[in-house]
């Protein structure tokens, strides 16, 4: 599952909201484009990533087990 429908079923984000932000993900073709989708996207997007923790595995330290 890919994270915005993610959001979408954890109710992190409406179903206008998932339609807009997965529709400019699609046309954007670069990062810099997807960066420039409009702010109250980009708010809502931004808010539902933090309330999902998805930088978590950021802030955790590398696992050296390579599932053995």
């Amino acid at each position: 599952m890919n994270t915005p429908d993610e959001m979408l079923s954890r109710g992190l984000l409406t179903a206008d909201q998932h339609h807009q932000i997965s529709a400019w993900i699609h046309h954007a073709k670069t990062p810099e484009a997807i960066m420039q989708m409009p702010a109250p996207l980009w708010q809502a997007l931004s808010l539902a990533s933090v309330l999902m923790n998805v930088d978590s595995e950021l802030t955790q330290p590398p696992s050296f087990d390579l599932g053995a």
